[in-house]
């Protein structure tokens, strides 16, 4: 019987983990490999790693926490977890199963990028989600936002500190009043006209075409997919879930506990604002409270 199980092996995971070996329980982390950050060559904004490959970083955490005698790190796809009595039973695509008193849910999300042409192949490098991760590496140069939520106006409003911006609502996302205030005041342009394709030698970005037959010449796009945990086990758990702009997360009291006792969450599942260094602080507030429930139990 493990203290805790750990499932997820990126930030927020290795964050969790960190604390729980440090205070000595017996711990399991459980990883398939498959980061939402796979598609970045390095991570920015990240105090000490700005940078750094994220694969780099996470190999690195790993060598540290199997310095603790009571971590195990697995790699393999968590399948399910189920309650059983006063623990839970985690199954993995091994068909190995795992016991454990508590569980720690770092699953983190699987993105959905808007239908258009030539994004999938940019995503990471031209076609970026957050200004505050990639806005440097793309400074003074033509940016453009491309709508999904209705949310993207704020984005495009903030852009503008990092290049010339253009705001294309997809005939979709339509500024309000004070948002047309706001966007004409930090000059972005706005195009109602829908892009229909990104073109340029993937994944450089020479624009974007336009329904209307115009071309538009940009260096890199901004869009916020639409965005879903990447495991189902929060849901067949059945921890509550909260609504955001740009899709459902694990809804989580300020110390990661999710609606299920025993269950903790952390990382880009519980919040609608994503970021590596949030990712990580929400692991180590979820791994320093699932040892603290355990003293209490």
């Amino acid at each position: 019987m493990h203290d805790v199980v750990v499932i997820g092996g990126s930030f927020a995971g290795q964050s969790a983990a960190m604390q729980l070996a440090r205070a000595r329980q017996n711990i399991v982390m459980i990883d398939a490999g498959m980061p939402r950050n796979r598609f970045a060559e390095a991570a920015h904004g990240f105090l000490g790693q700005d940078g750094r490959a994220p694969h780099a970083i996470m190999r690195e955490a790993t060598c540290q926490l199997l310095a603790y005698p009571t971590v195990e790190i697995v790699a393999a796809e968590a399948r399910s977890a189920v309650r059983a009595d006063d623990h839970f039973v985690v199954t993995l695509s091994t068909g190995v199963e795992r016991k454990t008193r508590r569980l720690v849910l770092a699953t983190g999300v699987s993105d959905e990028l808007p239908a258009i042409p030539g994004m999938s192949e940019r995503w990471g490098e031209t076609v970026l989600h957050c200004p505050y991760c990639h806005g440097y590496e793309v400074r003074d140069r033509a940016l453009g936002v491309i709508a999904n939520h209705a949310m993207s106006a704020h984005q495009a409003a903030l852009l503008p500190d990092w290049g010339t911006t253009r705001y294309f609502t997809q005939g979709a996302y339509e500024p309000d009043p004070a948002e047309l205030a706001l966007l004409a005041a930090r000059g972005v342009t706005i195009e109602r006209s829908p892009v229909i394709e990104l073109i340029g030698n993937a994944p450089a970005l020479d624009g974007v075409r336009l329904a209307d037959g115009r071309i538009i010449k940009l260096s890199a796009i901004f869009t916020a997919p639409r965005t879903r945990p990447s495991s189902p086990i929060a849901g067949n758990l059945g921890c509550a879930m909260e609504e955001g702009p740009t899709g459902p997360f694990v809804k989580v009291d300020p110390w990661g506990l999710t609606s299920v006792p025993g269950v903790y969450a952390a990382g880009d599942a519980t919040t609608p604002m994503h970021n590596a260094t949030i990712a990580s602080a929400s692991g180590v507030l979820a791994g320093v409270a699932a040892h603290q429930s355990l003293v209490r139990a």
